[in-house]
């Protein structure tokens, strides 16, 4: 492909954008190819433009994403922000070394198993879990962000959040999307000084076009760029404020909690496969699903079936399966639960697994399974590289949209509801605790070939994350095929139950074989949004978005 060409797929494409290439909004997916240059990001549009700044000035990689996530905390309101409950960021150095960083929100320590109760349903009485203060925990964003910069940036904190500032300070025009958001949310809102002051005018949302100004949030950047970090935000007058409009609305974080709390490098859980080892962020996040699941589908020697064949799929389909049943009854902080990591990640797992697939396979049944009925949510994912062949994927959130839809009145502050990802049920390993940190969906991963890193991708879509990054893996080092052609991965979306959702462009007779060996198959709404880099060994750059 030549440089500057395209490649379009059927999937909605929401709109993301990289260095050298102009955002657009279309159904599609977008891949690009860039010649050697200073890097490139891929991601929410604005935090894109940051990146690419701050790369021509002389920022590595890590610079440019910090930066741009700063920006997408401010434009991308309702996605996420610097008190969104956090996320995961997965760094690989030119050398191939690579590390993750954990910024995952943490309960305070007043949580515990059985605060949030459930009525006849199943369901957290009054949702407390997802709106109002209690939903929220300890956020872990800008702390990660800050980590990042220690650890593997040039730059300084007041350098990259300079252009997050400015768009705090000047405003943004308010998007289509985040206008139908602030209208179906509206009473909430209102009911929170707040949210009101910053997102309604006149008790009413602002509507598509609006310009949206955050001063108080562009007030407290700018007091943490003078002070070169972000340590007031956890320990100090920042912290102390925050405390206390938790204090005053009866939630649980103290300035305790903000002070307790840290980000944590640390290693990957990695995979080795067909010539490439895959790097991702470990628990509390979404990435032991998507192992799992390839590393059954290598024990069946998958990438060697023919992708034409119905039976591929079903294969496919039921190793995705098991892991997400795993998933929904085995995993939560590994700090504070018991959880089988190893088991899980074992060739005799592995073998299991397979085992278990290809019988149902060739009964032509399927595994049984359900789900728990728990909501997806969204997310903002940030992908970047740089000439020098560092990559960085850094996926972060509120979770579901405007998060727990309260914040901090003075600081312009939006809270995420980290607590809302917890499970209710007392006995769940991923139960609430004190300090305890929530299992997500969110899966930054570094692909590393011949020691050199070679792709960094991730995605925005809560549940449906693990699922399209399971696709594109597949197709990357399953079937090593380009960026852009895995980019391209049909995508099917299951939590484990006999429900399958299918992207537009499955063949008629894939979906008939499936529906015949029980699954409801129901089209759409099957895939996550991915943002994705690729840099070949001569520094040419490809992209992908969709």
């Amino acid at each position: 492909m030549a440089a500057g060409a395209t490649t379009l797929s059927r999937r909605t494409f929401l709109c993301g954008t990289a260095v050298g290439v102009v955002c657009v909004a279309q159904s599609a997916a977008l891949a690009q190819e860039h010649p050697p240059t200073s890097g490139v990001v891929i991601g929410q549009p604005e935090g894109a433009e940051a990146g690419r700044q701050i790369l021509e000035g002389g920022g590595n990689a890590v610079d440019a994403a910090v930066a741009a996530a700063l920006v997408a905390g401010v434009v991308s309101v309702h996605n996420c922000g610097i008190g969104g409950y956090g996320g995961h960021m997965v760094v690989a150095r030119p050398d191939g070394q690579v590390r993750a960083i954990d910024f995952n929100s943490a309960a305070p320590a007043a949580a515990r198993a059985d605060m949030f109760p459930l009525d006849e349903r199943g369901q957290v009485r009054g949702a407390i879990d997802r709106y109002g203060w209690m939903a929220a925990g300890v956020p872990g964003t800008l702390a990660g962000l800050q980590k990042a910069l220690d650890e593997f940036g040039t730059r300084k904190f007041h350098a990259v959040a300079e252009p997050a500032i400015r768009y705090a300070r000047e405003g943004f025009k308010v998007s289509a999307p985040l206008a139908r958001i602030l209208k179906l949310h509206q009473p909430r809102l209102a009911a929170d000084s707040g949210m009101a002051r910053l997102l309604l005018a006149g008790g009413q949302p602002l509507a598509e076009g609006a310009t949206l100004r955050n001063p108080q949030l562009a007030a407290l950047l700018e007091t943490l760029a003078e002070e070169g970090s972000v340590v007031s935000f956890y320990r100090g007058t920042i912290a102390e404020q925050i405390a206390a409009a938790f204090k005053r609305h009866g939630g649980l974080v103290t300035a305790d909690d903000l002070g307790a709390y840290e980000a944590r490098v640390q290693k990957p859980v990695s995979l080795a496969w067909n010539g490439a080892t895959i790097h991702t962020a470990p628990l509390t996040a979404g990435g032991l699903t998507v192992l799992q699941c390839l590393h059954a589908l290598s024990a069946l020697h998958w990438q060697d079936s023919d992708p034409a064949d119905p039976q591929t799929t079903h294969l496919y389909l039921d190793a995705l399966r098991i892991a997400w049943h795993d998933r929904l009854t085995l995993l939560g902080d590994p700090r504070q639960a018991e959880v089988p990591v190893e088991r899980i990640l074992s060739p005799e797992y592995a073998a299991s697994c397979a085992a278990r697939v290809k019988k149902v396979v060739a009964d032509g049944k399927l595994i049984p399974g359900r789900t728990d009925g728990r909501t997806s949510g969204g997310t903002i994912h940030i992908s970047a590289a740089d000439k020098s062949g560092m990559l960085a994927a850094i996926t972060l959130t509120h979770g579901e949209a405007l998060g727990a839809q309260v914040a901090v009145d003075g600081l312009g502050l939006i809270l995420g509801h980290g607590m809302s990802r917890f499970d209710p049920r007392p006995d769940h390993p991923n139960a609430p605790g004190p300090g305890k940190r929530p299992l997500n969906n969110m899966c930054p991963t570094i692909v590393i070939k011949s020691e050199r890193p070679v792709a960094a991708l991730g995605a925005s879509g809560g549940r449906r994350i693990p699922n399209t990054m399971t696709a594109v893996l597949c197709e990357l080092v399953g079937r090593q095929k380009s960026l852009a052609e895995s980019a391209k991965a049909l995508r099917l979306h299951t939590e484990g139950d006999a429900t399958v959702r299918f992207s537009t462009g499955w063949p008629d007779k894939v979906v008939e074989h499936l529906r015949a060996v029980g699954y409801n198959m129901q089209s759409g709404a099957a895939s996550a949004t991915l943002q994705a880099v690729a840099r070949d060994a001569a520094g040419h750059f490809t992209t992908a978005s969709g």
